[in-house]
């Protein structure tokens, strides 16, 4: 049992040493966030990364937590493209679970391990600005494309990373609600994954991790690709082998590598420890998204 344990801490070793210092943007979602257990594992894993020397920055969903408040409230959920409809009401509802009940029980959890974790949205010293998104629908292609207003539903202008640095450099570990500001100060609800991309991309991550409920990308034989570069990708999107809430988390990896992200790891979230056994071993427990 001992020298398993040394085999895994020297594995360990040399991924250490090149992260140290790094910046890791995890994007947190899924049954990760429901789980206590899982919960649990998440809290401990994020404070190791910042004893050891990592700077990792959480952003995180919350969309199962909107729904049964919006259903208490007897809001009715509505989406389209998988992109959920914002009124006024409904807004009021996503700022409140997001960057209140949701964030800072994220928070309250790393900090019970030890960590120092500070809760913000978008909103937060200007951190994401935004500016309405209107969605593109077409179920009939006989018939032409309708302009969707999806309501207070944004899209990532800009991103000030200054209060993420601040944060960093004092030791906090920041936790980021995907709320983001429009020109007038209005309030908008950003899909999760578009924000951690766009504040990858803003602070030169080395990493950006999406935490998911599937083990990662699959080939058109149903086997897990553990590494795939980006003109790979482009092509299992273009030939629908890449479908469904895949296509997002892929296409927002290929703008982060774009933009000078190292790699994007896709992994399951369901597995205990799964962002210490992605990082720190050598074989890795997902899809490797790679320029």
């Amino acid at each position: 049992m001992e020298e398993n344990v040394a085999e895994i801490l020297i594995e360990a070793l040399p991924y250490i040493r090149r992260f140290n210092r790094m910046t890791i943007v995890i994007k947190y979602g899924g049954h990760a966030m429901v789980d206590e257990q899982l919960k649990e594992d998440f809290a401990r894993d994020v404070t190791l990364l910042k004893f050891i020397g990592l700077n990792p920055v959480v952003v995180h969903g919350g969309g199962p937590q909107i729904n049964t408040v919006l259903q208490q409230m007897g809001i009715e959920s509505k989406f389209v493209k998988g992109m959920r409809l914002t009124d006024t009401p409904t807004m009021d509802v996503v700022e409140m679970v997001l960057g209140g009940k949701v964030n800072k029980a994220i928070v309250a959890q790393i900090n019970q391990q030890g960590g120092k974790a500070v809760g913000l949205s978008g909103k937060d010293g200007g951190l994401v600005h935004a500016s309405k998104l209107h969605i593109v629908y077409q179920d009939d292609e006989s018939k032409p494309p309708e302009i969707i207003d999806p309501g207070h539903v944004g899209q990532v202008t800009k991103v000030n990373p200054e209060v993420i640095h601040t944060l960093t450099q004092q030791g906090f570990i920041p936790i980021i609600a995907p709320v983001g500001v429009g020109e007038s100060g209005e309030t908008y609800n950003i899909n999760a994954d578009l924000v951690a991309c766009k504040i990858a991309t803003a602070l030169s991550a080395g990493r950006l991790v999406f935490l998911t409920d599937v083990d990662g990308v699959f080939d058109s034989k149903g086997a897990l690709i553990s590494s795939i570069d980006s003109a790979a990708a482009k092509d299992m999107v273009a030939s629908k082998t890449i479908t469904g809430g895949m296509i997002p988390k892929v296409e927002c990896a290929l703008e982060a590598l774009e933009f000078g992200v190292e790699k994007v790891p896709i992994i399951n979230g369901k597995r205990r420890h799964a962002l210490l056994l992605e990082l720190f071993t050598d074989k890795g427990i997902g899809t490797e998204v790679v320029g």
